[in-house]
């Protein structure tokens, strides 16, 4: 595990040609919302995979977009046992907790190298005062985040093996999918499945008799971290999941 590089006021990616305005998925901005996102955007961090971003019980002073790579939000108790609460793709948000909280009440690792967009968290206000439309947007994605981790909680406390496992694939595959990271109904997955394991509060030898189980299904492949939906609707069925996002969502 590496520490976080220092965010460069370099820009890669100027935000009037940010790659993921392209997406149907994505809210797209206003020319007033996407004149001050360009003046609010401080710069880029690019982060190998094993880099933390944020770390529990410390405060930042920036606040995050992903703009490319995968991510993991998690815990770790006093005895090294670890329990991923989400994963973050391209477009997420992340440092808002330690903005509202005072300090970060989990920890993010990058699972795979990334290039964040970099924005001061002494700023915000100034979103908040001037820009309603933008903190609605804020509001909606804590919301929205909350809502995965309702039901994170419900795989965790009511739902099988089976299901679980089912359930995150499907709704990976579809956030990847949503920000362009599916070909041909296959999605490149940078986590083992010990990352499943700790996401779903298995032991990682029933995660793998799961696997074993959904592959034996016909619904999935999964081989050298490439996951491949065979039969949607079977893998639909099985996990019980109820695709929300519909309406194209916002993004900062």
């Amino acid at each position: 595990m590496t520490t976080a590089a220092s965010p460069t006021p370099q820009r890669q990616v100027p935000c009037e040609k940010c790659p993921l305005r392209a997406e149907t998925a994505l809210r797209d901005f206003s020319p007033e919302e996407l004149e001050f996102v360009g003046s609010f955007k401080s710069g880029e961090l690019t982060a190998e995979a094993g880099t933390t971003l944020l770390m529990e019980g410390t405060t930042s002073a920036h606040l995050y977009t992903v703009l490319s790579g995968w991510a993991m939000r998690y815990k770790t108790l006093a005895d090294g046992r670890r329990q991923i609460l989400n994963f973050v793709l391209p477009a997420d948000f992340i440092g808002l907790q330690g903005t509202v909280l005072g300090e970060m009440q989990h920890s993010v690792e990058a699972l795979s190298d990334m290039l964040l967009c970099v924005f001061p968290r002494e700023r915000l206000w100034e979103l908040y005062r001037n820009h309603p439309s933008l903190a609605f947007d804020l509001t909606w994605i804590a919301s929205r985040e909350e809502q995965m981790l309702d039901e994170q909680l419900v795989s965790v406390g009511r739902r099988g093996a089976l299901e679980r496992v089912a359930f995150v694939l499907l709704q990976l595959f579809v956030r990847a999918e949503q920000v362009n990271l599916t070909v041909d109904n296959k999605v490149q997955f940078p986590f083992t499945q010990q990352h499943l394991a700790d996401a779903l509060g298995m032991s990682l030898v029933h995660t793998n008799k799961t696997l074993r189980r959904l592959t034996a299904s016909k619904a999935v492949r999964w081989k050298s971290r490439t996951f491949e939906i065979l039969d949607r609707e079977a893998l639909t069925t099985l996990a019980g999941y109820q695709i929300n996002d519909r309406q194209p969502r916002p993004f900062i």
